[in-house]
């Protein structure tokens, strides 16, 4: 019962996302058009890549100096894939975006750079999964591979960019004055638009672990 009104009130957070997206904020100062709009999704999908990438390394730390369980390295797989996932859904409303303002789709801004880099970091640890036959050491190199990720995802997406001398990009929300630079119904909406997805994430992750483990008992 409990998980069901859950399901629910994710459901709503989300629908009222797209329609504070389109009907209670109002368009962004110094975007074209409506295009601040677009940001709405991208910044809450690039926010969940990260937490699902970072999941990923907590899950492999939990594997490997644990009991050694299939089902922690299994939804450190998941994590990833799912990260991934959300990976390429901010880096295709990015550059949507981007050919609005920037007039490319792509322009190999710090942050599109940095994004690129970690979408190969992690394919390569999916490849390295389907490389390895033997499961136990596929688990062992596969959880070493994204324990990595605990340091790595947190310099592609927050240091990496930021050491750049220039970008494209408009200044984070909050930038190192402290100040927010955003119509207060606008953050609101990021603001829950990020809680909203990042709790999809953690839902579509408890769902596909769980239909991984019946596929494995079966």
């Amino acid at each position: 019962m409990m998980r069901t009104a859950l399901s629910w009130l994710l459901w709503l957070a989300i629908s009222l996302v797209i329609a504070g997206a389109f009907l209670y904020a109002p368009p962004g100062k110094g975007f074209v058009g409506e295009s601040s709009r677009i940001l709405f999704f991208h910044v809450p999908m690039a926010w969940v890549s990260f937490v699902a990438f970072l999941s990923a390394g907590v899950w492999s730390l939990r594997y490997l100096f644990g009991k050694r369980l299939p089902a922690h390295d299994r939804a450190a797989r998941v994590a990833v894939e799912q990260g991934l996932l959300f990976c390429v859904l901010a880096t295709l409303t990015g550059a949507i975006w981007s050919r609005i303002e920037w007039g490319a789709y792509w322009n190999w801004d710090p942050r599109q750079t940095s994004i690129v880099i970690a979408m190969l970091f992690y394919g390569a640890y999916l490849a390295l999964r389907s490389a390895v036959e033997d499961p136990e050491a596929r688990a062992r190199l596969a959880g070493a591979y994204a324990s990595l990720g605990i340091v790595v995802a947190p310099f592609l997406f927050f240091i990496l960019p930021r050491l750049a001398t220039f970008s494209l990009h408009p200044e984070p929300v909050v930038n190192a004055a402290g100040n927010v630079k955003m119509d207060a119904r606008m953050a609101q909406v990021l603001i829950l638009g990020s809680v909203a997805f990042t709790a999809l994430f953690f839902w579509l992750h408890r769902l596909q672990c769980r239909i991984d483990a019946m596929r494995a008992e079966s």
